[in-house]
């Protein structure tokens, strides 16, 4: 299930340059000096992994508090049938249901704060500006959550969100280094690929919860069973 999360930042690290990419555009990256430049650039991109890593610290333990409760399973399918149907329904009926809307106060104070990162040019600018760019709203982010969520553990869900950000690392560098340099008809392919991955994760999540018996793919419950032995004599 870990390697889904690479998958999913791979594929949708498209949608990431679509979104974060004016950010990315506007790093102010020494262009002078290659060895400065990549540092800052590995700098903005640690800054993102330790927002990520963050945030699946936090549903991870989510996650667990839900295991402590006996109800994984059932909770890895719930999380299957949410991603399914978030890729299905109609956008107009989503939008009613907009979760992320109380959290619009908080998330302009992020992007005030990533304005102002943003005309400085300290060593620790970078690293700010990747960790602010990491909390900014993305559907893609909020699929891996609830990847992270489904992981019941506060060490793998954070992991789990760290290789979604390592696999949106590829695609954000080139965008930084060349602009705008994929066309039209491979952009279209790729967003049309990301929907049919996140309903194949989905469906994994469902297979995982059902716990059918099949190594690693949808391993059977752990069921423990207490046994007394009465001795007659």
């Amino acid at each position: 299930m870990l390697v889904s999360a690479f998958i999913l930042g791979l594929l949708g690290s498209l949608h990431c340059v679509g979104m974060c990419g004016p950010i990315a555009f506007m790093l102010p990256v020494d262009r002078s000096n290659s060895f400065r430049k990549v540092s800052q650039i590995g700098m903005y991109h640690f800054g993102r992994l330790l927002a990520y890593s963050s945030i699946g610290l936090v549903f991870g333990l989510v996650g667990k508090s839900f295991s402590l409760f006996g109800i994984q399973q059932q909770l890895s399918i719930i999380i299957g049938v949410l991603m399914i149907a978030i890729v299905l329904l109609p956008q107009r009926i989503i939008g009613k249901y907009n979760l992320t809307k109380p959290l619009y106060k908080g998330i302009s104070k992020v992007k005030s704060s990533l304005g102002k990162a943003l005309k400085k040019k300290t060593a620790d600018t970078f690293l700010t500006i990747g960790f602010l760019n990491g909390f900014l709203p993305c559907g893609l982010v909020y699929m891996a959550v609830f990847g992270a969520v489904a992981t019941g553990s506060l060490l793998e869900g954070s992991l789990y969100m760290v290789l979604f950000g390592l696999g949106t690392i590829p695609l954000m560098t080139t965008a930084i280094y060349l602009g705008k340099f994929l066309n039209t008809t491979i952009k279209q392919r790729i967003q049309k690929a990301i929907p049919v991955f996140v309903v194949v994760i989905g469906l994994l999540f469902i297979l995982r919860g059902l716990g059918l018996g099949i190594p690693y793919l949808s391993p059977a419950p752990i069921v423990e069973t207490a046994s007394s032995a009465i001795e007659c004599h």
